[in-house]
This record gives structure tokens, C-alpha cells and sequence, in this order.
């Protein structure tokens, strides 16, 4: 994977303006730790920072191409994994080829077929391309966002960038936040609305979206959406497609010129990916296949079973990886250091995130990274089959706003007595939540049923699944790690969609109809093994650092958190012992002291960026 950045001026000389250019690059470099490039002319300045996965030699960016008299120049962050494909079609358009990498394929895609491309593309990406004949730039992010891409507009300005910091380094962009952006922090954060960039000014381009900047203007436009139709296929065709589908894409996504792994929970989802992967080698002759889980010290001493987590992984992780036949590393995280990264993840995410859930991720991915450049992970799965518990338990399938934070009135309480006030903050979340309502694909004579279901699962897909891909892009790039999601395969995600959720629902069990469809792929104990999300630490020292934590921070004057919150309900809070039980507010892993450390996390972002509220 790799950073992109950059800026289009019509009014400026930017051949004179390379070390703001620097500047803006250099905030990306641990998502492209291998090189570094720039291209500059009078009106476009585009950087790209390097994390060399496919041709180290030949996949140099920016990367520059010539057509007749037309200069084309790609900054690209992605893996193509129907690169093959598009080179044989390109070479039956004319097309030579320098090097073996993605990269080239995709730039010459656009060279042949304009914005057109994206629709061809099989893949995860975020690129922009200069045409200089034209003098224009293109953008187009992968159709569920598994790459980011932010951009802003000033004057005659327009600047993007792979993460936030990349934008914020140029210094016409102040770091401002409205109380729209403070909504979006403390009413649906830890997620984020699509499109939307927090920092006043900022904008996400949407996944499925593509943006064209001229002298005209700026314009964006949708070339994929989820488009609902009847599903016309029988059970068993349905399982054979399934499974073709999924296997299709984790092969796709094998190929690496650097060392690849893939991470293993002892799961369903990153066991069938690990099952794959490690057959696949095993056909080409290759050494063992690494796998990866966490863990965490004196986890077996406090962990207790419950209705989200019914049993720990490593015992599974054990079974799974000498099934397999595996080179597993078991990775051990210790409470103290989860606490004490807080800050860090919240810079490499450039956002308050998912307290130590980001944290363990980080350091996980820290771990990794020393053996593997590649990862492949069973992310996504729960989105696009229908695993969490607002699949199927009544009461959060009934909730009349985001299934996974079913209390909007209770973030109310956090705030200052003067955010309360503002009908901003109240409405907020409703408003959100029925504005994904009307984006659903609608299918006609559907049953109130079925369309609440397709409901749910919009919303996962599309105001979810995105917080935790943000959480897997920031926290491995971190460390030049990238890791792959097959189940994103977005010609899975178009299948499944339209299948109806009593065969998805097979068995009456979460994701039953993807378990029906791996049959044989792995030992049946494990295949149904109930749901266990992502591992986290019990020991209680979690509980007890973030609370210190945040108590330095409330007793801090200077801090920029306590304008925003009620201090006091929060100081209360931080006494009692009862906050260790706390109800999840996000989710099914954020309970009181997931909301201590996202406080921790608001307070480290605002200062890191000196973030200017402007109410």
C-alpha cells in the first residue's frame, strides 16, 4: 500500500512551492516506508509515499506516461487483483507495458478508457490522475472504501490526500472544527458519517464515488451502488456460487512479491481464508504459510463467557493452525502498553477512534509487520453475511436509529450544559440515521420483514463496516503493513446482498448460509463455532490505567476537552467502580472503559492538531 497527496492551483506557480509539497508527503511516510516521489508543473503538485508490495523496480510514483502528445500522471494507493485481465485487454488496445506492475495497468486503463475504468477495476484503491493536456485531475476511491481519500476546496484550490495529516500539513488548511464536526465525534463517533471529513473544509470522497477537477469546476459522481433485485437462484446453486465467489477472491488476493501471512482468530472467517491460503501454497510448493493471532497476558485468569463472547480464541487458534498445517505466531499484548498508545493511535488515525480496540490493533500490526508485509484478514465477513447480534435479536433490529449505539440520549449526557443545548447535538444521530434510510435500494414487493432486513444490512455495510475499515487501514499502515479483506470482494458483496436473509439465516444461525457454503474447508466444530468478535483484554489494569488517565486530563485546566464535556458527570463516572460495567455504547466491545479511553482520544487529537472550535 502506499500514501497519496497533493494540490491543483490555477493561480499559483507550484513548480515554486516543493517543500510545501515535502511537507504534505512527509506526513504519509509510514504508509509508504520504501520511496518517495513527486511530480510538479506550473498548476499540479502530486506526491506519493511507497510501500512496495508488487515490481519494487517498475511500480516507481508518481508515474508518468506519454499518449501522442497528452502526459498522463497516476499517485495511486491500492492492489488491483484483476491486473491480468486489464493487461490483455489493454494490449488488445495497443497498449505496451514497462513493468509488471498494477500501477501501470491502471494507469493506462485510464488512458484508454477515461472514467469509464473504475468499473473494471477489481480491486482496493484510492488514486488520482493528471492529464496535463486536458488540465484536469481525476479521483476515484474502491467501492466500499477499503482506501481512503479526503480532498478540500479552497479559492481555486482543490487538496487531497490519503489521510487528514497529509491535507492539514499544507498551510492554507486551518484545523477547525464546526459543531457539526464536534457532532460527529461525540453523537456517532467513533464512526463517521460518508463523505464527511470532521475538520471544517474537509470531505471524504465517498467509496463508489469518483470526483473531476478542471477550470470548470469540481464534480463527483457515483459509479457503484447496491442495487436490489429478486434472487432467482436455488439453495444449492446458492452455496456453489458462494463459495466460488469467496475462493475466487482470497486466490486473487495471494499475489505478493514481499513476504504475506495471514491473520488467524480461530474463527469461521479468517479460518476459511486461512484454509484457502494454506492449500494454495501447499499447490505451488511454496514454504509455510505464517499466521498471526493476539493475545493478551493473564487473559485466561478474567475472562468470563458471555452473550458476545462466548469463548476465548487461542485454544481454537491452535486447533485451526496445526489443522492447517501452519507457521503460527502468537503475539502477546500486556494491558499497560494498550493504555499507553492511546495518543498514537489517535494520531495514525487522525481521529478519536475505537480505544483499545484501535490499540491492540496497532501494536498487533507492529508485530506483524517484522515478518509480513501482506495480511490477509476475515474483516467484513459479519457486514456482508449478517453475523453481529442486530441480525437477529429483536430489540436492536427494532431500534429506531443505529443499531450499534441504540442510545443517542445518553451521549447527550457527556456534554457541555451548552452543547446540550444546541438542536444540533439532539437531532444529530436521527437525522443521520434517517438519511442512510433513504440511500437503501428498494426492492418492490418486498415484505416489511425482508426490507427491515435489507435496512440492517445497508446500514452495516455502509455507516459500519466503514469504521472498522478506517480502524484496519490507519492502525497496520502505521507500520507499512497491508492488509487485505476478501470478503469486500465487491462481486460477493453484489451476490449477497440479494440473497434473502432466511438462507442467510440457515440453520437459525449468524451467517449460516456462509458456514453451509465452506463445508468441508475446515473441521465442522469449527465451521460452527458461535460468533466471538475481535479479542480483547479482561484484566481489570485497563480499566484502572484509563481512569488514571483521565483523571490527569480532568484535572487539567489547560485541556481542550473540558470545554466540551460535562466535567463533572465525568469526574463522577471516573469514581465508580460500576463503570467497569457499563452497557457497550459502540458496539458490542465499547463499555465504560472503552469510554474513558475515547475521551483520552478526543483530548490527544485536539491537541496533536491544535484543532480550533468554531461554534
Amino acid at each position: 500500500m502506499c500514501g497519496i497527496t497533493g494540490w491543483i492551483d490555477w493561480q499559483e506557480d507550484l513548480t515554486q512551492k516543493q517543500e510545501t509539497l515535502q511537507a504534505m508527503v512527509n506526513t504519509l511516510v509510514v504508509r509508504g516506508p520504501d520511496a518517495s516521489g513527486m511530480y510538479i508543473s506550473h498548476h499540479v503538485a502530486i506526491g506519493h509515499r511507497r510501500l512496495c508490495v508488487i515490481d519494487p523496480e517498475g511500480g516507481q510514483q508518481p508515474m508518468v506516461r506519454q499518449r501522442g502528445d497528452s502526459t498522463y500522471v497516476i499517485t495511486y494507493n491500492g492492489e488491483l487483483y484483476n491486473t491480468y485481465e486489464l493487461r490483455e485487454q489493454l494490449e488488445a488496445c495497443g497498449h505496451s507495458f514497462s513493468s509488471s506492475s498494477d500501477t501501470e495497468v491502471l494507469l493506462k486503463s485510464y488512458m484508454e478508457w477515461g472514467p469509464a475504468c473504475v468499473a473494471r477495476l477489481n480491486g482496493i484503491f484510492a488514486f488520482a490522475v493528471w492529464d496535463d493536456a486536458k488540465q484536469s485531475l481525476f479521483m476515484a476511491r474502491d467501492r466500499l472504501g477499503v482506501k481512503p481519500l479526503f480532498y478540500s476546496q479552497k479559492n481555486k484550490s482543490l487538496f487531497f490526500g490519503s489521510e487528514l495529516k497529509a491535507i492539514l500539513a499544507h498551510p492554507a488548511i486551518e484545523p477547525e472544527i464546526t459543531a457539526e464536526g464536534l457532532a460527529e465525534i461525540f453523537m456517532v463517533g467513533p464512526a463517521r458519517t460518508p463523505g464527511h471529513g470532521v475538520f471544517r473544509g474537509i470531505n471524504e470522497l465517498k467509496p463508489g464515488y469518483y470526483a473531476m477537477y478542471n477550470r470548470q469546476g469540481f464534480t463527483v459522481s457515483q459509479y457503484w451502488s447496491l442495487e436490489s433485485k429478486p434472487h432467482e437462484d436455488d439453495f444449492l446453486t446458492t452455496l456453489t456460487i458462494v463459495r466460488e465467489l469467496f475462493q475466487d477472491a482470497v486466490k486473487r488476493q495471494l499475489v505478493s512479491d514481499v513476504p504475506l501471512c495471514t491473520l488467524l482468530s480461530g474463527g469461521l472467517d479468517s479460518s476459511a481464508i486461512t484454509a484457502i491460503a494454506a492449500r494454495d501454497y501447499k499447490e505451488r510448493g511454496m514454504e509455510c504459510l505464517n499466521t498471526y493471532s493476539v493475545e493478551y497476558v493473564d487473559n485466561e485468569r478474567f475472562f468470563k463467557e458471555n452473550s458476545f463472547q462466548p469463548n476465548r480464541d487461542a485454544p481454537w487458534v491452535d486447533k485451526v493452525s496445526s489443522y492447517l498445517g501452519t507457521c503460527h505466531h502468537e503475539i502477546l499484548l500486556d494491558t499497560p502498553e494498550l493504555a499507553g498508545v492511546l495518543e498514537q493511535a489517535a494520531r495514525a488515525r487522525d481521529l478519536p477512534g475505537m480505544a483499545d480496540v484501535d490499540t491492540s490493533l496497532y501494536l498487533f500490526s507492529r508485530e506483524i509487520k517484522k515478518g509480513s508485509t501482506v495480511g490477509l484478514s476475515g474483516e467484513c465477513a459479519d457486514e456482508v453475511f449478517g453475523g453481529y447480534p442486530w441480525f437477529y435479536r429483536n430489540e436492536m433490529l427494532q431500534a429506531e436509529t443505529f443499531p450499534w449505539s441504540p442510545c443517542p440520549d445518553i451521549r447527550l449526557e457527556w456534554l457541555s450544559p451548552e452543547l446540550r443545548k444546541s438542536d444540533i447535538f439532539k437531532d444529530y444521530s436521527c437525522q443521520r440515521y434517517q438519511e442512510a434510510l433513504t440511500e437503501v435500494s428498494r426492492l418492490p414487493g418486498e415484505n416489511a420483514e425482508a426490507a427491515r432486513m435489507r435496512e440492517i444490512l445497508y446500514l452495516s455495510l455502509t455507516r459500519w463496516m466503514p469504521t472498522l475499515l478506517d480502524r484496519k487501514d490507519r492502525m497496520s499502515m502505521a507500520f507499512g503493513l497491508e492488509l487485505r479483506v476478501p470478503f469486500c470482494d465487491h462481486r460477493l458483496v453484489e451476490y449477497v446482498w440479494n440473497i434473502p436473509w432466511e438462507l442467510k439465516y440457515y440453520q437459525q444461525r449468524e451467517k449460516g448460509l456462509l458456514r453451509q457454503a465452506l463445508t468441508g474447508l475446515l473441521p465442522d466444530d469449527v465451521l460452527w463455532r458461535r460468533k466471538s468478535p475481535y479479542p480483547k483484554t479482561h484484566n481489570p489494569s485497563f480499566f484502572q490505567a484509563v481512569r488514571e488517565q483521565l483523571k490527569v486530563i480532568l484535572s487539567n485546566q489547560s485541556s481542550p476537552l473540558l470545554q466540551l464535556i460535562d466535567t463533572a458527570k465525568i469526574r463522577e463516572f471516573t469514581k465508580s467502580d460500576d463503570a467497569r460495567s457499563t452497557f457497550p455504547w459502540f458496539g458490542q466491545l465499547m463499555g465504560g472503559p472503552q469510554l474513558m479511553a475515547y475521551m483520552i482520544q478526543v483530548d490527544a487529537w485536539l491537541r496533536q492538531n491544535k484543532v480550533k472550535v468554531v461554534l
